[in-house]
């Protein structure tokens, strides 16, 4: 019923920038949050930021100053600026939303996308 794509991962040097995106599409009436999770081998699955409809936004403290999450609700995307990355934001990066599929009777979903790998080296 509703996918989300992702694309923007990569190699990258240390120091360096990557942008993630991610689209979601299929019967969306509308979509309240939208984020971005990192699961770095052998840990467990986190969140990295999150931003709702009206643009508040939230982060984890390991990345405050460095990423910057934003969105754009007529296209339905995240975005996710990663800047000065360091090795130890090596992991696979997925997106999420809580979307609305209808709205009466009220109905929503929680929706992953299928990750996309960012390596950062030393």
């Amino acid at each position: 019923q509703v996918q989300l794509v992702e694309s923007g991962g990569g190699l990258v040097q240390a120091g360096g920038s990557l942008r993630l995106s991610c689209a979601a599409s299929g019967s969306i009436f509308s979509i309240r949050s939208m984020g971005w999770h990192r699961q770095a081998p052998g840990k467990q699955r986190e969140l990295v930021a999150a931003i709702t409809s009206d643009d508040k936004t939230n982060y984890a403290d390991s990345v405050k100053g460095r990423f910057t999450i934003s969105r754009d609700n007529a296209k339905n995307t995240v975005y996710l600026q990663m800047n000065s990355l360091e090795p130890e934001d090596t992991a696979v990066y997925y997106c999420n939303a809580i979307v609305v599929v209808a709205a009466n009777p009220f109905r929503s979903l929680e929706v992953w996308g299928q990750g996309t790998l960012v390596t950062v080296s030393s």
